[in-house]
């Protein structure tokens, strides 16, 4: 009823003195396909007709050249540019939030953080499915939510604030980033949500194509919110986009948008469904450097699976007390979502006058995370240092992409020297030692240097330090 009563409305609107007929090229962000039949409406009424050609937010922010108008779901792509047009008005919102199969919803919690989201993610417990943020709007959004979470600054995200250990954990249970990631899902039944503005979830759960309505989740640490503004590219047809505006905030028009679309009106005097009542929450800052959307998108192509970290660990007598509890204190804060993840190889490597074990976990859940764990508890010290036969072995174990971290408290005193370590060349796989007690500093940072990687001092934040750096993090 209320949809006739705006279009009602609008017919009424289209009854006043004519006006010039006109006919613009408008770019817009591709979720805007569904706006068809209020363009349709738009044009009985004000004359304007508005020929559409669709593309990702991201992708159509590169450039409008040859457009006389835009409608993409923000300019803040623009901005970073400065090619935004000096016209621009708002026209509806909506945020960027998650849907979740109810069956998936109790892994996440009753109102999760993004950071939640991304620790289900890195354990294998949820999978989900995304835009292409390298075309969509939506995409990065998704991007930009858990790299703020893991800043926790509450300020837009510096570039270094964006960790990809914490991007690669959510990561992780990524199913698919695709251009059409509505249609991807609807079609699959093995992903358990989907990253997507409420306005495309709440149409998919209208569309009668899910078996199941998914429920929509607002993280509360903050979500991006679009506010699709109409900008004027070509100033000459100013009066054409002033009707085109004028209409479209209209409370016919609005209603029609909500009732049609899912997207929030910005009119106020519009009744919303109650679906479309729900409280967002904090807005989070969107970035105000092209930089820290580059690196996001850096670590975005960077993360998948086949990855390796390979762990060193001195097991000598000289570790006995502080320094292998320090030792295990470092690893066990490694046991978290931006830590390991699900798709990493991890392998331990521990000695002292020889190998005493070595084990490799490919993660998958977090008992392979435990596994990891009680191989660090061991208490088998014996005699003795052989680093350099240790790091040896370790890096035969090497596959594909790989680094390694070296912790020792000694001297080496047992198998080969550090020069006829290095005699044999070192410089496909970095090497990270962490340093304990007497080793010695110029030796551990002698192999580093050669083999690209970088010497830290012992300790936990130089452990996660380290692991960040090895996964092109710094």
């Amino acid at each position: 009823m209320r949809v006739l009563a705006a279009v009602l409305l609008l017919v009424l609107a289209a009854c006043t003195p004519s006006t010039p007929a006109v006919r613009l090229k408008m770019l817009a962000s591709t979720e805007l396909a569904d706006l068809g039949p209020v363009l349709a409406e738009l044009k009985k009424a004000t004359g304007v007709e508005l020929v559409v050609e669709h593309r990702g937010t991201v992708e159509a922010s590169r450039s409008l050249a040859g457009f006389d108008l835009a409608w993409l779901s923000t300019n803040r792509f623009l901005r970073l540019r400065g090619a935004d047009p000096e016209l621009a008005s708002s026209i509806m919102t909506s945020p960027v939030v998650l849907g979740v199969k109810p069956a998936s919803r109790a892994v996440l919690g009753d109102r999760p953080t993004w950071a939640d989201v991304a620790d289900r993610a890195a354990l294998g417990q949820f999978r989900y499915g995304m835009a292409d943020p390298r075309v969509s709007g939506g995409g990065m959004a998704a991007l930009i939510g858990v790299a703020t979470a893991a800043a926790g600054t509450g300020a837009p995200l510096r570039p270094e604030d964006v960790s990809c250990d914490r991007l690669q954990g959510f990561l992780a249970g990524r199913a698919f980033d695709v251009p059409d990631p509505v249609g991807e899902f609807a079609r699959r039944s093995d992903v358990d949500g989907l990253v997507a503005h409420e306005s495309e979830l709440m149409a998919l759960n209208a569309s009668g194509r899910l078996s199941t309505p998914l429920e929509i989740v607002y993280p509360r640490d903050g979500i991006v919110l679009s506010d699709y503004p109409l900008m004027l590219v070509e100033p000459a047809h100013r009066a054409a986009y002033d009707r085109v505006v004028e209409w479209l905030k209209s409370p016919g028009a609005q209603q029609m948008i909500a009732e049609r679309t899912w997207r929030r009106p910005v009119e106020p005097s519009v009744v919303r469904d109650e679906k479309l009542r729900a409280d967002l929450g904090t807005a989070l800052y969107f970035p105000d450097s092209q930089e820290v959307l580059d690196r996001l998108l850096l670590f975005h192509d960077r993360a998948g699976e086949g990855r390796q970290v390979i762990f060193v660990l001195d097991y000598s007598t000289s570790m006995r007390g502080p320094r292998l509890a320090g030792l295990r204190e470092a690893f066990a804060s490694l046991n978290g979502f931006d830590r390991f993840y699900v798709g990493e190889t991890v392998t331990i490597v521990r000695f002292a006058g020889t190998v005493l074990e070595e084990r490799s976990i490919t993660v998958r859940g977090k008992q392979d995370l435990d596994a990891l764990l009680a191989v660090v508890a061991s208490d088998d010290l014996q005699d003795n240092t052989a680093i350099w036969a240790a790091l040896d072995h370790a890096l035969r174990l090497a596959r594909g992409e790989t680094a390694v971290v070296l912790m020792t408290d000694g001297e080496n005193n047992a198998g080969p020297s550090v020069n006829e370590f290095l005699r044999v060349g070192r410089g496909e796989v970095p090497v990270f030692p962490i340093r304990f007690g007497e080793a010695s500093t110029a030796e551990l940072d002698r192999v580093a240097q050669a083999s690209g990687g970088r010497l830290v001092e012992a300790g936990a934040k130089s452990l996660l330090e380290a692991v960040r750096e090895i996964r092109g993090c710094r």
